[in-house]
């Protein structure tokens, strides 16, 4: 079995190939290909932290395997993330470990990369303004992905902790080649933005309803449980809605549960899959004028996608460690 870290990781998985493959993934699953079960996690004895694993196959012929992560919010303190683990791949015929990757390096990439599918499918051709909400990995992730399928010209970041934003600001401008702004508040990050994405840990609403506007386009990414909620009701109610997982959206993104608990949407509100838009099934975007919203909950077959070209590349290039685990 190949061990592969997380500086190997961020090496071998450029966005834009991973675009690619997690493109396929979706796209195969949309087609009733491959296994996707929800994602489960366990409390802790102390009640300290979060077991939780993801498992999952690509289509027949490719891997299959899981994530497995802790979720420990203290062990950001600690100088640490708040979700450590890694990603297991299966060798499809003999079901031999092949690869274990830094779940961290995977998830950072991976995420974006399927943002940057759904605002390329569902975001107006003309998007030039960016707002990211959020200033940590996923905000900076984000930036890169979207500039990969839009002409952004102008970004503006809001974070809780403005010098947050203004370090993301300063990085990333230098980094990327685009002007970004910090802003003070939620209102000025998003006023007249052609993109919006939500990359926060926030327990409550930070993106209400009230601020859209005609033609936009949100991707939300930062709550996958469903006591957490980025989105007001308002945001739900008035987009069309698209998901990367029917299932996951049900069981897991709070907005959605909550917006369907006070009768504001039905069951109708979704309108499809990320994967039917790729396959093209569903059109996706219908006009310019409507606001669109890519709920992301993450899924396993993501992350084994992106696993599997980690794998394929490193063993190419002699990258990794290998590890004999049947001695």
């Amino acid at each position: 079995m190949l061990i592969i870290s997380h500086s190997e990781v961020r090496e071998l998985l450029p966005m834009r190939d991973c675009m690619e493959v997690v493109a396929e993934a979706l796209s195969d699953l949309a087609r009733g290909e491959g296994l996707q079960p929800l994602r489960a996690g366990t409390l802790l004895p102390d009640r300290q932290g979060v077991l939780a694993w993801m498992p999952g196959a690509l289509a027949s012929g490719k891997p299959f395997g899981i994530k497995i992560l802790s979720v420990f919010e203290n062990a950001v303190e600690m100088g640490l993330g708040s979700h450590q683990g890694g990603v297991l791949i299966f060798e499809p015929t003999t079901g031999s470990p092949l690869a274990l990757c830094e779940a961290g390096a995977i998830t950072a990439v991976r995420t974006a990369a399927v943002s940057a599918l759904a605002t390329d499918q569902l975001a107006r051709p003309d998007a030039t303004i960016l707002a990211i909400l959020g200033s940590g990995t996923q905000a900076r992730s984000h930036i890169e992905a979207m500039l990969e399928v839009r002409p952004i010209t102008h970004i503006r970041t809001w974070s809780r902790t403005r010098a947050s934003a203004e370090l993301l600001a300063d990085e990333e401008s230098g980094r990327r080649g685009v002007p970004i702004a910090a802003v003070s508040d939620v209102a000025a990050a998003v006023e007249g933005a052609d993109i919006i994405c939500t990359t926060t840990s926030a327990m409550e609403p930070i993106l209400p309803g009230v601020l859209l506007t005609d033609g936009m386009h949100v991707n939300a990414v930062g709550a996958s449980v469903p006591s957490r909620r980025e989105l007001d009701t308002e945001v739900v109610r008035r987009s069309r809605l698209f998901t990367d997982r029917r299932e996951s959206l049900a069981n897991e993104a709070g907005e959605y549960r909550l917006a369907l608990r006070e009768g504001v949407i039905d069951d109708d509100h979704l309108q499809a899959e990320l994967g039917e838009v790729l396959i093209g099934t569903h059109p996706g975007r219908a006009s310019d004028n409507e606001i669109t919203l890519f709920r992301s909950l993450g899924l396993a077959v993501e992350d084994l996608a992106a696993t599997r070209l980690v794998y394929e590349r490193a063993m190419e290039r002699g990258i990794g460690t290998q590890v004999d685990l049947s001695r």
